[in-house]
């Protein structure tokens, strides 16, 4: 699904996809997440992804332009989880309205995964 805008000058038209990876570009920013996660439905098995496909570890839905976002993340052992999904929520939604123009109407965050960093 695609977001819609009229302007003076015109329509913009905004894809999902592009709004996905936006999303995940902001959701990486944020401290404690390690990585989006991509599931193999084959196996049920979470792989983290590389920076190059970090739409597919989020799904974004558009309808009647207000944006739904569904994270799947790998958060860093020994943070609050509960901060961590707080502080992606609060900054997605913030970056997201600024950059789309759209009302973000709800954000999930699924945790697949812990990963220890160094």
């Amino acid at each position: 699904m695609k977001g819609h805008m009229s302007t003076d000058l015109g329509q913009i038209t905004i894809d999902s996809d592009v709004i996905a990876a936006y999303a995940g570009s902001v959701a990486m920013e944020v401290f404690g997440i390690v990585g989006m996660a991509a599931v193999s439905v084959k196996d049920g098995v979470f792989k983290l992804l590389k920076k190059e496909s970090l739409r597919r570890g989020v799904n974004a839905t558009v309808t009647d332009n207000k944006i739904s976002l569904a994270f799947h993340v790998i958060v860093a052992y020994g943070v609050s989880i509960s901060a961590v999904a707080d502080n992606l929520m609060d900054s997605v939604k913030h970056k997201v309205e600024e950059f789309t123009g759209m009302e973000v109407e709800r954000i999930d965050v699924l945790v697949e995964g812990i990963r220890v960093i160094d």
